[in-house]
């Protein structure tokens, strides 16, 4: 099975202690949400970043997706708080 590469940004990094990681894939139909909840159970770092799933945004292989989105085929899933221009 192929891998996931998982990318953090921002405070979420900072929470996490890493730029990125890889994991296995998921099965297809898991959401991005279903995942975050996995990542946070790992406790530590990954709690605290993923305590509030509705102050995160998500990218599946460089394009925006809600986190009800599923995984599918995604080669890389980014994590990120939500983004403002100025």
């Amino acid at each position: 099975m192929a891998g996931l590469n998982l990318v953090y940004f921002a405070w979420v990094r900072e929470a996490i202690g890493r730029d990125e990681e890889q994991i296995e894939r998921p099965a297809a139909d898991v959401t991005i949400g279903a995942l975050i909840a996995t990542l946070a159970a790992r406790g530590g770092g990954y709690a605290e970043a993923f305590a509030r799933p509705d102050k995160l945004r998500a990218a599946l292989d460089q394009r925006f997706v809600p986190l009800d989105s599923p995984i599918g085929e995604a080669k890389e899933l980014a994590i990120f708080p939500p983004v403002t221009g100025g």
